[in-house]
Formats: C-alpha cells, structure tokens, sequence
C-alpha cells in the first residue's frame, strides 16, 4: 500500500530561499494555465507554446521567451508538475467530474511544490532536492516504519501560513492487520460531547477553539493596526496564521488518538452520514460544530478500517436514531435539539444521545447483513411515489463503503 507521511524540516536560509523562489515560479506557471486555459487569445502565454503539448514541450518554449526566462532559475520538475496540474484540473471541469479551478493566493494558501523521482536523492533517511544544496534538516519525531523502505514518486515539499516547512514522502508501506475483535460499535456525534459510543461512553469535546479563543483575537487586533506592506505587519501575519495551525494540531492529534482506538478494539463500526454543511447553516452552532471537526474523524475511520480490515457500516442521515425508543420501537413525532432527555410511550425515560447510539448499531447491522434500508417505513411521501419504491433506492445508504 502506498502512503504519505508528512515530516516537519528546518531550511537553511540558502535553501528558504530557492524553495521560495520555486514556490513561487510554480504557482506562476499554475496561473498562467489557468488564465490561459480560461480566456485564450494573444498574449504571453499564448506566444510561447500551445495549451494541449506536453509540460515539457510547453515549459521550454516559456522559458526561452524573454518575459519567462526567469523560469529557468529553479528545477524544472516542480514546475512540470504545476503545468499538470492545472491540465488535468480543467479535464475534470470539462467531463464534469470536478467544478472549475479556484484561484489561490500565495500569501495566505499553502505552497508546495512536488519533486518527482529524478529531481530527488534518497539515501540512508537523508533528502536532497534538485538545485537545493545539501540534504534538508529533518526533524523525525518518529521514524518511517519498517516496511516503509521505499520511496517512490512525488515527494511534496510545502510551507503553511504559517510560516513552517514540511516535507511529504510517498512510500510503499506494508500494514500488518490488527488484532482479531468481535466488537461492534456505534458513533453518535453530538454538541455537548464529540462522540457518544454504544459501550454508553461519552467522548468529551476537548474545545480547543474555545480555550484558545482570546489569543488568536489579541493577535488579528495588532495586526490591524500595522501598515500594509511592512516587515511588522508579514511578522504578526505569521503569528496570527500559527493560532489556527496551532489549533488544528490538537485536534487533528485528537482524533487520530480516537479513531486508531475505535478501530483497533471493534470490527464493525457504524456512524451516520451527516450533512455537516447545512448544518453549518445554523449561525448559533456553526462555531461548535466546526470545532468537532466530525468530517475528519468520518475521514479517519473511513481509511483506517481500510488499513486494518474492519468494516465500516455508514447509516443515512435521516435515520432517525435519537427519536426511536430502542425498547419498543416507538417514534416520538418531536423531539427538539434543546431536549436532551424523553420518556417513551412505553414508560421508558431515554438520554437522547444513550438512546442514539443504542439504535446506530442496530440499524448498521441490519443495512450490512441484509442490504436493508435505515429509514422508516412511511405513509406517504412529497415524491407522489410509494414508500417501497423509494426505500429500494435508499437501500444503498447501509452498505459499506471501504
């Protein structure tokens, strides 16, 4: 299996500066593509060579006109690989598997440039770039594992807004599978708490924006008094860019800890399909949802279990899970998100997220034993179809997705 491991590395001031200048001539020729591609007609671009040749056909034209050559400063693979990628951007646009390109900024994006595999040296851990003295410092705060011993093509070299320089290497990795496990569990994603499990345990939400909320406001209000332009102003961009970076690890190092666990102790795990972007929607929990992140925990479980053999059942999102008394079966006809504990028909008294994630499980089992669909059978519906009809079409929804 092929994988990407993401190292942070120390440039030297010779090297920030060639990686910059690559980082930068690369996200011209990428602009260039895409006004070219966009609008074609006389010009720069068009004078120098046709959009359908080759990048390398293409690049040597650029660079022997004379408002280009200064491409030929830097290695020409990356830039090779900034000509590509535009290429094959616009073919999806045009078979309409993607939407059009969308332009980013150099001073808040991130900038990579990618190294293919005569543009690079591996030797004993130690990386050299083309047109880049010495090997790069890495910092290795843990080692490759020992069946990732091949490093194959791109090696992805990038700086966040941050301001810090990572390196990305592309290796064969064999995964050795987990241990056997008879689990099964089932996620409810909540706003009081990140998870709840079916065991009846509650992932607390560790609320990392909110514990470092004052810090990032403190920062953005001194960069608004700097002048545009100034060395003072780049230095408090840097350090308002490394809140949220800094933020973003928590969480990201969260989650990985969650997911490997969930994986590693069940062999099916079941979770809902939500729809994270309309419920974004709601200006009042927009910023606790977002904090959650439960995309990327979704993410994380998807591939792992995929690594380690499990099996990933996801449920539809109109499943409904917290209205379903998991005693009798009954369904409450309202249940708003205010409250937080019902009493069943049946005399049962439900936590709305203990009752949710009694049901997920249920209902994944039976969508990935029988291909049963998770929604209920209703009387009517706004499509003037039957219910039958249109739970053979959302049968789908509980099949696996690996």
């Amino acid at each position: 299996m092929k994988r990407a491991f993401r190292y942070r590395f120390y440039p030297t001031t010779e090297q920030a500066a060639e990686l910059s200048r690559t980082f930068g001539w690369a996200a011209s020729v990428s602009s260039i593509t895409r006004r070219w591609r966009s609008a074609p007609g006389p010009g720069t671009a068009s004078s120098a060579g046709s959009p359908t040749c080759s990048p390398g056909v293409a690049l040597t034209r650029w660079k022997k006109s004379g408002e280009l050559a200064f491409l030929t400063e830097v290695s020409c693979n990356p830039l090779q690989q900034a000509l590509r990628h535009p290429q094959t951007a616009f073919a999806d646009f045009f078979a309409k598997r993607a939407k059009y390109r969308r332009y980013k900024s150099r001073k808040t994006s991130r900038s990579s440039a990618e190294y293919t595999r005569r543009a690079f040296t591996w030797r004993e851990g130690r990386l050299t770039l083309a047109k880049v003295v010495e090997s790069l410092d890495i910092g290795w705060p843990r080692p490759l594992p020992e069946g990732a011993v091949t490093v194959r093509t791109p090696v992805t070299v990038s700086r966040d807004a941050a301001g810090r320089w990572f390196v990305s290497p592309l290796c064969e990795d064999a995964i050795m599978p987990a241990l056997a496990a008879t689990n099964t569990v089932g996620l409810d994603a909540g706003i009081t708490c990140l998870v709840t499990l079916s065991t009846g345990e509650k992932i607390t939400k560790p609320r990392h924006e909110r514990r470092d909320r004052a810090r990032p406001a403190r920062a953005q209000r001194e960069l608004s008094c700097k002048a545009k332009g100034s060395a003072n102003r780049e230095k408090d961009r840097r350090r308002v860019a490394r809140d949220p970076a800094r933020i973003a690890d928590w969480r990201r190092h969260f989650l990985h800890k969650l997911s490997t666990r969930l994986v590693r102790e069940n062999q099916v795990v079941v979770i809902e399909d939500l729809t994270v972007r309309n419920q974004l929607k709601n200006r009042r929990l927009a910023r606790a949802i977002s904090d959650t992140a439960w995309m990327d925990l979704h993410m994380m479980l998807e591939y792992k279990c995929a690594w380690y053999g499990r099996d990933l059942v996801v449920i539809d999102c109109f499943f409904p899970s917290s209205k379903l008394c998991g005693a009798c079966g009954t369904r409450v006809a309202k249940l708003p998100l205010n409250v937080r504990a019902c009493t069943c028909e049946c005399g049962t008294v439900h936590d709305r997220d203990v009752n949710a994630e009694r049901n997920i499980p249920a209902a994944g089992l039976a969508a990935a034993a029988c291909g049963d669909g998770v929604r209920p059978q209703r009387e009517s519906s706004r499509t003037g179809r039957s219910s039958v009809k249109q739970e053979h079409q959302r049968a789908t929804a509980g099949i696996p997705r690996l």
